[in-house]
């Protein structure tokens, strides 16, 4: 399979979505699968070794409109990791409990811990892209000074991008590497997947009247996307944007970009034995032989 550069998926100055690319096929499905089995395999021995370090947390953000992939995703590219050192978290509508906090407290205690991934399946995002797109939602949050929709004007969005990029300042001064990747969907692919949800009866189960009602704000979408990522793709909470209408190759390039990013963390290895303990290994070996 042909060698790729990641960092071409990176987002590093000011960026027109229409440039990028829905759709890459890195070569024969066959072949691109059986990279990514050994790449995640990578991914699992390394997974550990930042486990057993300790120091350092990882947190994936997968955001993306109806259909492109997110579940699938998170299925095959995390699927040789050590479940104890992972937890998915897929935002729903947020919950009277979490309406009765700010906006970012659901996201603040699903942070991963020290050694573990988190995965965000949409994310603190939903809240300068669903919110933007229906803003009637965010009075349902009961905010001082927010009583209609007339009140929610271009400074409240800012205020929130300034939020969210003081947000990530802070947790990724503390330890937690973050990435954060958009799956450019095409809209003629959503339509075909759109489609095989009801075509399929053993996909019918995805299929909601909503997701057409949302397609129809498909150029709105776009713009509020494009807007958050270019107001929050900071060095230490760098965005992504990934290929996404041929789900093979998006979900290697995923895999690699991780992969290869932690691979540049040269302090992540597994703790030595104090020296003390080593110098016992044959006292504890033989204690053992010895029952």
């Amino acid at each position: 399979m042909k060698n790729i550069n990641v960092k071409q998926y990176k987002v590093t100055s000011e960026i027109q979505l229409s440039d990028y690319k829905t759709n890459v096929e890195l070569d024969d499905d066959d072949d691109v699968k059986k990279e990514l089995k050994k790449l995640r395999k990578k991914l699992g021995k390394l997974q550990d070794t930042l486990y057993a370090h300790g120091k350092y947390g990882v947190l994936i953000c997968l955001q993306g409109l109806d259909t492109a992939g997110k579940d699938s995703m998170i299925r095959e590219v995390f699927k040789d990791f050590n479940t104890r050192g992972i937890v998915v978290h897929s935002f729903k509508v947020p919950t009277s409990l979490e309406l009765n906090h700010d906006y970012l407290w659901r996201h603040y205690i699903a942070l991963p811990s020290r050694g573990k991934f988190s995965i965000f399946n949409r994310t603190h995002y939903e809240n300068v892209l669903v919110t933007r797109v229906h803003p009637e939602y965010i009075l349902g949050e009961n905010l001082p000074d927010i009583n209609t929709v007339a009140d929610i004007d271009e400074g409240f969005w800012e205020q929130r991008f300034e939020q969210i990029r003081n947000f990530e300042k802070h947790i990724s001064e503390n330890g937690t590497l973050i990435f954060k990747f958009f799956l450019n969907l095409s809209k003629s692919e959503q339509k075909k997947r759109l489609l095989r949800r009801i075509e399929l009866k053993e996909k019918n189960w995805k299929f909601s009247p909503g997701d057409l009602k949302e397609r129809k704000l498909w150029d709105k979408y776009q713009v509020c996307y494009q807007d958050a990522i270019n107001k929050t793709a900071t060095k230490n909470a760098p965005w992504y944007v990934i290929p996404a209408d041929h789900k093979p190759s998006a979900r290697y390039i995923v895999a690699k970009t991780i992969y290869d990013k932690l691979k540049e963390f040269d302090d992540i290895e597994e703790p030595e034995l104090s020296d003390k303990i080593k110098a016992n290994l044959d006292l504890y070996k033989k204690e053992l032989n010895e029952e």
